[in-house]
């Protein structure tokens, strides 16, 4: 039986702005309807399998569970690394949550941030893996390269296995001469980070290689906490773990690595071009998401997220614009978007870790406006929730129904306040917001005081743990 193993860690930084650190690439729709998480769900559906561990950051956490109840997914387990290690010690985890239950499954381990377009081709890679794996070889899947792409790492394949091959050897992502070189041979396959083996034998391999990030995993998993729809682990045994990818930790130094071809219109998505790359066009090459006007543009990917966007005699740029950001840059120039993420990190600014718009495991809250000694706030909660209860050292609120009805908790009192209305929270009150009702509920919050950071949020009570 095969169990699936979601890695959904990363960051996504070329894809700023739209990819932010508190919602990363692999939790937005950049390619169809659904997010990156639940294609990758949706693309296991026909396979015989377990139900999935996602693996996440614990500041990921409500984003991973409300994704995964949208698309009606049944019986996952979300396992929370309170601090990120590497997909090494990621995999470990779930080798060793696998085993607990004298269960010895074979781990499918897939980023979920991948976009895999032919899904029949993918499965049949699968199950010519299978095999391999149940004669204990750690497979990967090696992508079959459709150009001389510097941005991959590479597999050189060896010995004919069956449906797969040995690994002689992985390599770097190469310069531009040695990746033609490489292509040329047909020998080099991408390195696409999936792998298939059986739990046990990952850890057995992780023994031998690194026993020190074993055992710290294994102290880690040893005092777990459920919290909702969560695994919490020991965070101080687990933060003592080594950092090491799976490639290095043990791919690279095993002698059972087999490599099973992938033909499967695979991408990484690892920067606006190769979105782009992907994407459906018009006749002149422009790839439009949103409320886009063009003219006389011609191979540009264009995203408008909140407002218009026109352009006039462009070419080959990449557009994109969010409530709070806009990106201009060459589509050759794609992968440098990372430096200006860098720039906000080091100059500490609001558009490096969130949006605009913050989704919260209660709703959306939208940063409408703010100044010096204000902030305003557009609320949406979801029917039967309730945020916790609260209270401010340095702000008062003011609260507007917009729609729907707000039971409302100020102090001692408990009332509710309906469309049209509105109540106010003095500086130091103890208060909390539910709605009852079966619609969603909108407001509009007006802070007021002499500081409006959300660390000044005392936390008294909480149905999501945060207390």
């Amino acid at each position: 039986m095969i169990l699936p193993v979601i890695i959904a860690g990363g960051s996504g930084s070329r894809l700023w702005p739209l990819s932010r650190k508190l919602r990363p690439k692999q939790f937005l729709p950049l390619y169809g309807d659904h997010t990156m998480l639940q294609q990758t769900l949706f693309r296991l559906e026909g396979l015989e399998k377990q139900a999935p561990i996602v693996i996440c950051n614990e500041e990921h956490r409500f984003l991973v569970a409300e994704q995964l109840r949208r698309i009606g997914t049944e019986g996952w387990r979300i396992l929370l690394e309170p601090v990120g290690r590497n997909t090494a010690p990621a995999i470990a985890l779930s080798a060793i949550a696998a085993t607990q239950e004298d269960e010895d499954p074979l781990l499918l381990v897939l980023a979920a941030d991948h976009l895999i377009q032919d899904v029949e081709r993918f499965h049949a890679s699968i199950e010519q893996a299978i095999p391999l794996a149940e004669q204990d070889y750690l497979v990967t899947f090696g992508v079959v390269p459709s150009h001389a792409e510097t941005g991959y790492g590479y597999i050189h394949q060896g010995q004919e296995l069956g449906q797969g091959f040995k690994v002689k050897r992985f390599v770097e992502k190469p310069d531009a001469d040695t990746a033609a070189t490489y292509l040329a041979s047909g020998e080099y396959l991408w390195n696409s980070g999936m792998f298939l083996f059986r739990a046990s034998r990952y850890l057995e391999e992780l023994e031998q290689h690194q026993p020190a990030m074993l055992e710290a995993c294994r102290a880690a998993m040893a005092d777990t906490a459920n919290d909702l729809d969560f695994t919490r682990l020991d965070a101080e045994a687990f933060a003592r773990c080594p950092e090491d990818s799976v490639d290095y930790a043990v791919m690279e130094k095993t002698e059972m690595a087999a490599v099973v071809p992938l033909d499967a219109r695979w991408s990484d998505i690892g920067s606006w071009s190769s979105l782009w790359d992907v994407s459906d066009k018009c006749d002149a090459g422009n790839s439009c998401h949103g409320d886009v006007l063009h003219e006389n543009t011609r191979n540009t990917l264009v995203r408008a997220d909140s407002r218009l966007v026109a352009t006039v005699g462009i070419e080959n740029l990449v557009i994109v614009e969010t409530k709070d950001a806009v990106l201009v840059a060459h589509k050759d120039k794609a992968q440098d978007v990372k430096k200006v993420v860098q720039r906000l990190k080091d100059e500490r600014r609001s558009e490096f870790e969130n949006h605009r718009e913050v989704y919260r495991p209660w709703g959306i809250y939208d940063s409408v406006d703010n100044g010096e000694r204000y902030q305003v706030k557009r609320i949406t909660v979801k029917p039967g929730a309730k945020l916790s209860v609260q209270m401010h050292h340095h702000r008062a609120e003011h609260w507007i129904v917009v729609s729907g009805t707000a039971e409302v908790t100020n102090g001692e009192k408990t009332y509710l306040v309906s469309e049209n209305e509105s109540t106010y929270i003095p500086i130091g009150q103890v208060h909390a917001l539910k709605n009852p009702g079966v619609i969603p509920l909108e407001l509009i919050e007006v802070q007021s005081g002499s500081y409006l950071g959300e660390d000044d949020i005392v936390r008294l009570k909480d149905n999501y743990g945060r207390a």
